[in-house]
């Protein structure tokens, strides 16, 4: 469902380019400078207030996502205003929470809340025409060795990457026409044999090699002739059976490995996400208490039983955890076989078929984002049952548990909340759920986050 749209970000080495690290600060400048710029020129002192809001702007938008390139302009823009918005809603809650509203000014915010997108759009629009301009006098011609699925995979790559300065000019293959991809047999450049020539005549500068592994002698002649050469040479293996999560070139003490399935939860990602659930799960615990009280005393009244109700569940690594619930049943399911709950299930008392709609019942897992057990954002966790059961069934099921089990996810912002009673709907879940391991970043959370709570107000098919 979602290979063809993550291929290009599937395998990424550790170095990150110039134009990656300026775009990765270039949105929490932006935002800081304005502020600071505004204030100035309001004659506003920064005081510890005003360093504490730059410190928690960029602990909320670093790193950034590289708008320079990939979607167009109006897309890009409107990406901005969305992050925006969404961190402004943020902090905003803080403000409140911590009653630092009144340090600031009413025009100084208001100046810079106006200001800050319109910055960040000139600065994304100008570094897309400096990067045009870079790459019209400097383009480089790309040819493949191999014209099958997987070939054809890294020409679709290379068309969606062509304002980088690569022009994808054809295949190089020696099999016949009817075991080639039908999108490729009419780029054929020649024979395998022909692939050097080519390379020199034509001062190709990059050359992808997508045969299979079982072409290995083929691979260490083509590699003989084409070294002969000023080209690049890259080797795409052929790993697209599998699911690929955060794949990437390490160097282990001089011996390079491949990391095919890995969590994006390392290094400074690690700290960014904890850092974010914290600071949230906090200030959300602090505003929503009064909605906390309420909703106990109302299962208390509903119908006998404890108010919080316990479930067994899978988290990080698939260790075991006890994830925190508002009762909404009569009676639980908790051992070795589960039943999900259905639209009209009986067991659902009244109160809890509304909190169950609302969301209200999952509002106790925010003391598990603080344990650490559970982030605000990631794959649903499931009955310890129901995985025993699916990962015999759905490929790469256990795959979601490389991070961390979430209170909201990617899948349930689009459509996949409730019950799943059939295969085809938890295989669609966990789909969604991978996309989500391997798109991380920090703005797509603040995006899940503002979707669910849409959903949580105006959403009527929960149950």
């Amino acid at each position: 469902m979602f290979e063809d749209r993550s291929y290009k970000r599937t395998f990424y080495s550790a170095p990150q380019s110039v134009e990656s690290l300026i775009a990765a600060f270039m949105e929490p400048g932006i935002i800081v400078l304005c502020f600071l710029a505004v204030s100035a020129f309001f004659d506003e002192p920064i005081l510890r207030s005003g360093l504490t809001l730059c410190l928690l702007v960029f602990a909320l938008t670093f790193p950034g996502r590289n708008r320079f390139s990939g979607s167009s302009s109006v897309s890009a823009g409107l990406d901005v205003l969305g992050s925006w918005v969404a961190l402004l809603v943020i902090l905003a809650l803080c403000g409140y929470a911590t009653n630092s509203m009144g340090y600031f000014e009413d025009e100084v915010l208001y100046w810079w809340i106006g200001l800050t997108p319109v910055f960040q759009i000139l600065a994304i629009q100008i570094g897309r025409w400096e990067r045009a301009r870079r790459t019209r006098g400097a383009r480089r011609g790309a040819v493949i060795v191999g014209a099958g699925p997987l070939g054809a995979k890294v020409a679709r790559a290379l068309r969606e990457g062509s304002d980088k300065g690569i022009d994808f000019l054809g295949y190089f293959e020696d099999r016949q026409d009817e075991r080639l991809h039908e999108d490729s047999r009419n780029k054929l450049l020649g024979k395998l044999s022909e692939l050097s020539e080519y390379v020199r005549k034509h001062s190709i500068r990059e050359v992808y090699i997508t045969l299979p592994l079982g072409s290995q002698p083929r691979i260490v002649q083509l590699l003989e002739q084409v070294q002969g050469t000023t080209a690049s040479l890259f080797f795409v293996p052929d790993v697209f059976g599998i699911s690929i999560i955060q794949g990437r070139l390490q160097d282990m003490n001089g011996v390079p490995v491949v990391g095919i399935c890995e969590t994006p939860f390392t290094g400074t990602n690690e700290l960014i996400k904890r850092i974010s659930d914290i600071v949230l799960a906090s200030l959300i615990l602090v505003l929503i208490s009064p909605i906390l009280l309420a909703v106990a005393i109302g299962v208390k009244r509903s119908s006998p039983g404890p108010i919080i109700f316990k479930q067994r569940r899978n988290g990080l690594d698939g260790e075991e955890i006890i994830v925190y619930k508002f009762r909404s049943m009569r009676a639980q399911d908790n051992g070795d076989v589960v039943k999900q709950a259905t639209k009209e299930d009986p067991r659902i008392t009244k109160f809890g078929a509304f909190i169950r709609r609302t969301s209200l019942d999952e509002l106790p897992q925010f003391i598990n984002v603080l344990q650490g057990q559970m982030s605000i954002v990631g794959p649903r966790p499931h009955a310890v049952a129901h995985n025993e059961e699916y990962r015999k069934l759905i490929k790469a099921y256990m795959v979601r548990h490389k991070v961390k089990p979430g209170i909201t996810g990617w899948a349930q912002v689009n459509g996949l909340r409730g019950e799943t009673d059939t295969i085809d709907k938890m295989e669609a879940r966990v789909e969604y759920d991978l996309e989500y391991l391997r798109n991380w970043s920090l703005g797509l959370d603040l995006q899940i986050i503002a979707r669910t709570a849409r959903l949580m107000l105006f959403d009527r098919n929960a149950y």
